[in-house]
């Protein structure tokens, strides 16, 4: 995940959003298109006759210099601009001179390029702020999770749908505690705002309720609890969430049952294990989606299943397993881990892995995502010196 990055004391704070085409060894070179157009004007000017007068075209310098530079940059476009006009103009006879409507043509439009470039200054400063909101929220609801948290090996891919926003309803998290080391990823159903304020209430239970409550059992209960109270609250608010409800998958790492993962399945994907040796996905069953549990009976406890050290688990949202390509085909997973397993072992370190579904759901969709798409995995590390 991306983070906040501080601006040096006194940048521009616009430099992020220009082009890196416009830049030269990290220097903006933004002023040359606009220079060497006004000397191309000037040239043809000089070299084309009396019959045929062009230094009135010394009115797009600026207008040019207003996409692309600085106010101060358009500023001497447009100074420039008149300067050159006035100067060449005057060279000629006065019988060949463009005179005083062409002159007033240039200053005006050097002065409108200036407006121009304020009012385009003004709206990227309000989108990288925007930009920078964004940004928290995201790392308020999807945390950093640094290297070896809770003692696993882990790597995730957070991919949005909506690339503006750039924040979902996917959420994940590793909450180390006492009683072992719990894990959940899920996916809110919908988009916007509803299911982004859903996903961080969830996290926000499962960060206490993880690493306080001794079984997983109360911490899939509490989790239910917090999506119907929330699901409430919306209804009171008047915003509609009554279909609102999120699947998941809630993970723990006993520790002093190093040889096993317990888990809990709100309805969604089931995890795979990726090994060396080949893949095989935890067994099924668990519960309803998160927001339905008083649709049925008595929930089923947490399933217990064997995952040695060095076993990689990776759990993974519908926006991969429902990409699509152009005709309409499902993203393969499971075929594409069994051939790339078999190709090459390392590829089940977790990094490796997650950067291989990703690449391949963005190639197989071509880039074209249809949900907020996760990609996590996971797993306990080897003891030192075994191999």
């Amino acid at each position: 995940m991306r983070g906040l990055l501080p601006r040096p004391s006194g940048a521009d704070p616009l430099v992020s959003g220009r082009s890196q085409l416009l830049r030269v060894g990290g220097r903006s070179v933004a002023w040359l298109p606009p220079l060497v157009l006004l000397f191309l004007i000037a040239v043809v000017d000089w070299a084309s006759g009396s019959s045929f007068r062009t230094i009135s075209w010394v009115v797009l310098v600026p207008s040019v210099a207003a996409a692309i530079c600085g106010l101060g940059g358009t500023i001497t476009a447009a100074v420039l601009a008149v300067v050159i006009y006035v100067v060449e103009d005057r060279a000629w006879p006065h019988q060949y001179r463009t005179g005083l409507p062409d002159f007033i043509l240039v200053v005006l439009g050097g002065a409108l390029a200036v407006l121009v470039c304020a009012v385009r200054l003004r709206g990227e400063r309000r989108m990288l702020h925007m930009q920078d909101i964004v940004e928290t929220t995201r790392r308020a609801v999807l945390r950093p999770l640094p290297p070896g948290w809770g003692g696993l090996d882990h790597a995730a891919v957070y991919l949005a749908a909506d690339s503006v926003a750039r924040v979902g309803g996917d959420f994940y998290d590793i909450q180390p505690s006492p009683l072992g080391t719990r894990v959940l990823l899920g996916d809110v159903q919908g988009k916007g705002l509803g299911a982004v304020a859903a996903a961080s209430a969830l996290l926000g239970t499962f960060r206490e309720a993880a690493y306080h409550e001794p079984l997983l059992d109360t911490v899939a209960d509490r989790l239910e609890t917090r999506m119907r109270r929330h699901i409430r609250y919306g209804a009171a608010i008047g915003r509609d969430e009554d279909d609102r409800f999120a699947t998941a998958v809630l993970l723990g790492f006993p520790p002093a049952d190093p040889g096993h993962v317990e888990f809990i399945n709100f309805g969604h994907e089931p995890a795979l294990v990726v090994t060396p040796g080949g893949i095989r996905a935890l067994p099924p069953g668990g519960r309803l989606p998160l927001g339905f549990g008083d649709l049925g009976g008595r929930p089923p406890g947490a399933v217990r299943a064997p995952l040695a050290p060095g076993e990689t688990l990776l759990l993974v949202t519908d926006g991969v397993s429902e990409a699509r390509d152009t005709a309409g085909r499902f993203f393969p997973l499971l075929d594409r881990l069994t051939r790339a397993v078999a190709a090459d072992p390392g590829t089940a370190e977790p990094g490796r892995l997650v950067r291989l579904v990703r690449d391949g759901t963005l190639h197989h969709c071509r880039g074209r995502l249809g949900d907020d798409t996760t990609i996590f995995a996971l797993r306990r590390p080897r003891p030192s010196g075994e191999p």
